[in-house]
């Protein structure tokens, strides 16, 4: 576990022992207590045990009632527990009192994600992301936590927004926020002119997503390593949230195809909303892509969770219903192969680590990508050479040939080509 100081200057490594604590509200929680042990690992924190409790609704004043409380008091003891994570985003009086009644940190789920984004965050956008829900999340709890979450120390939930900002009154904070909104803005629009100058170009672009280390941006650097753009390559690991920034890269195709290859980051349950709001910006890039590969790690027991979870995510961003392709990644850890075709969901099953199925997978995103295109023949006066060139450079162009009053051309279009050149066609 990384340690700052008031400065966010790394001064220490530690290791906290954590127990996960989780409220079943007529649910079965075991995959989300599952998944928040790992978000745990992920910080770097040692779990060192679980515990859930099955409740109409969840405790207002401790989230787990005072009878669990006195329970979870002594487990820490026994167990030599610093840290106690709860599965659900708990209120300021909630922390507040759970952390008195255990004598540990007490922190949420939502907290554990934010500290997991700030250790990860590299690019200046992405920081002030990060930063701006960690100060969205702690405004309205500075009068229940405000001691507490002021406080200097190593552990999970002291990433971010140091020991100044956080001793400052709303009004310094809420100035803070409307500053990072702002850069965020003029980020957003910067990606905004890139966006519309790709449409200019007709550039269609493919978006990867998918739930957090389900290989997406494994898959990414295969088809880079594909067309040979092994110094494009992003960050790889096996590793919750490895890959917190979107990664924009070009891949050319013969004969003058081209599309924009996009990885984002990845999803989790209960992903925090001030989270999702805060990379609202950024993930516009999955609105606005005309393809999707959706990709899952199938070697999970219980993967239609995790895509259940990503396409919850999609919906709320705006993007559900667009075209897609459902990769189920990580073959190579299934001892048995199905077909490698779903027929019945059109999924397609490849493994990023070993390449195996990764051209037929790639057969399918051309096929979509560009099966709008029209065979047209074209006969182009020789002073246009200007609409030669351009056809050359722009098009597929399939044969050339000189003829008496005009070079004869065959080359496939887009609709938007197709209506723009439609003096130079011919039957």
């Amino acid at each position: 576990m990384i340690r700052f100081t008031e400065d966010n200057e790394t001064v220490a490594e530690e290791t906290f022992r954590a127990i996960m604590v989780g409220v079943a509200i007529n649910a079965d929680i075991s995959r989300s207590m599952e998944e928040l042990a790992a978000l745990a690992e992920a910080a770097g924190a040692e779990v060192a045990g679980l515990m859930t409790q099955e409740r109409e609704r969840v405790d207002r004043g401790t989230y787990i009632g005072t009878g669990k409380a006195d329970e979870l008091k002594e487990a820490c003891q026994n167990m030599e527990i610093d840290t106690v994570i709860c599965n659900d985003e708990l209120s300021g009086i909630q922390l507040r009192n759970l952390e008195e009644a255990t004598g540990v940190r007490v922190i949420d789920r939502t907290i554990l994600i934010l500290d997991i984004f700030a250790s990860r965050a590299i690019s200046r956008e992405g920081k002030l992301q990060v930063e701006l829900a960690q100060l969205q999340y702690r405004l309205p709890r500075l009068t229940g936590f405000g001691k507490n979450l002021s406080r200097l120390g190593g552990g999970i939930g002291t990433r971010g927004p140091g020991e100044k900002k956080l001793e400052t009154d709303r009004r310094h904070i809420s100035r803070r926020m409307d500053d990072i909104k702002r850069e965020i803005k003029e980020a957003a629009a910067n990606r905004g002119v890139q966006r519309a100058r790709r449409k200019k170009n007709e550039l269609p672009v493919v978006a990867i997503v998918g739930y957090t280390n389900s290989g997406k941006s494994a898959l990414m650097n295969r088809i880079l390593n594909m067309f040979e753009l092994s110094d494009k390559t992003v960050t790889e690991k096996d590793m919750l949230f490895a890959t917190l920034d979107t990664f924009q890269r070009r891949i050319s195709l013969e004969d003058n195809l081209e599309f924009i290859l996009v990885d984002t980051v990845g999803f989790v349950s209960k992903l925090p909303h001030s989270l999702v709001k805060a990379f609202h910006a950024t993930l516009e890039e999955l609105v606005e892509a005309d393809l999707l590969l959706h990709v899952v790690d199938s070697s999970y027991e219980d993967c239609e969770f995790r895509v259940n979870v990503v396409e919850e995510v999609l919906a709320e961003l705006g993007a559900a219903g667009k075209d897609s392709i459902m990769v189920y990644n990580k073959i190579d850890l299934l001892d048995e192969r199905t077909a490698v075709i779903d027929e019945r969901s059109g999924a397609v099953r490849i493994s990023a680590k070993t390449g195996e199925n990764i051209d037929i997978l790639f057969e399918r995103i051309k096929a979509q990508l560009f099966s709008g295109l029209r065979d047209a023949r074209l006969l182009i006066p020789y002073d246009r050479g200007d609409v030669v060139s351009w056809l050359s450079d722009r098009t597929s162009v399939l044969s050339r040939e000189y003829a008496e009053d005009g070079v004869l051309m065959e080359a496939k279009l887009s609709a938007a080509d197709f209506g723009r050149l439609s003096a130079f066609i011919v039957k």
